[in-house]
């Protein structure tokens, strides 16, 4: 059995620590809100640390799931911070959707400490933490993958070494600039189907069974925008972060890429007009608005 850590008991962390809880008893978990914590605990069998260093000792493998890489670099850092608490020989899986160079700093930071970091982000959302079929998508060490790969699979349905640390960032990043190219696009092609005069529906049904379909068309605008729900799962606001550090990885490259710089400075424009709890779906009412029309 695997001592086991989980940090950040957030929308997406809560349901996967639960799952690690289920697989691995004695977890211990640790969160910025205590109360958040406390109230996890009264659900699953773990332990709930004071602080990151408290939850950190005698755990072989740390999972850290927190909104941005900076929110990962000050547990790490700060007063009894995970530095504090990991032994030697320790690995941490860090599940935030990240950028690629704080994770490369990180991880230098615990290895000179003899501790393993892993870039692990995840797809799949709420829905795919809570059915345990989330996809991890591995920046660092192979063969530290294959360790914590038994560990990974109470949440995950897919693990994918990606290669060095930063590289699951990069990818997580990448994927989800297309995600807002797709919501975007369709949204301006719907808007001009529907002032001209084709039903939203009419339209989808061709362009789901034709070459232009997409996860977008096929599944959020027939689920979301035509029924007006717009459940919240997926923060615009982190969306609007991960399509940033798409474009800064392009730029790092040396990669012309205006289609993901537009997407990104649009998922900007989006989130200052919507707000920070907005569903990241209901970019499609910033292009309704400009449009003078709603997509149905």
């Amino acid at each position: 059995m695997t001592n086991a850590a989980f940090l950040g008991l957030g929308a997406i962390g809560r349901p996967m620590a639960r799952r690690l809880a289920e697989a691995h008893p004695g977890l211990v978990v640790w969160n910025r809100t205590r109360a958040t914590a406390d109230a996890f605990a009264q659900e699953a069998s773990v332990r709930v640390a004071s602080t990151p260093a408290d939850a950190a000792r005698g755990a072989q493998v740390v999972v850290t799931c927190f909104a941005t890489s900076r929110d990962v670099e000050a547990v790490v850092d700060m007063e009894h911070g995970l530095a504090e608490g990991l032994d030697e020989g320790a690995v941490v899986v860090d599940c935030t959707s990240g950028d690629p160079a704080t994770s490369r700093r990180i991880a230098e930071r615990l290895g000179a400490r003899g501790v393993a970091f892993l870039d692990a982000p995840v797809s799949g959302g709420v829905a795919g933490a809570v059915s345990g079929t989330l996809t991890v998508m591995c920046g660092g060490d192979a063969a530290t993958v294959e360790r914590v790969r038994p560990l990974l699979q109470a949440f995950a349905g897919k693990i994918v070494h990606c290669g060095e640390v930063g590289a699951g960032d990069a990818l997580k990043a990448i994927n989800n600039a297309l995600l807002a190219v797709h919501l975007l696009s369709t949204a301006e092609g719907l808007a001009a189907l529907v002032r001209a005069g084709v039903r939203a529906e009419v339209a989808l049904d061709v362009i789901n069974a034709s070459s232009g379909r997409s996860n977008a068309s096929m599944n959020l605008f027939p689920q979301r925008v035509l029924t007006r729900e717009f459940p919240r799962t997926f923060r615009l606001a982190l969306l609007d972060k991960d399509v940033g550090i798409a474009a800064g990885v392009a730029r790092e490259q040396r990669v012309p890429a205006p289609l993901m710089q537009l997407a990104a400075d649009l998922m900007t424009a989006a989130r200052a007009e919507l707000g920070e709890e907005a569903d990241h779906v209901e970019a499609v009412k910033m292009v309704e608005r400009w449009a003078r029309t709603e997509i149905r």
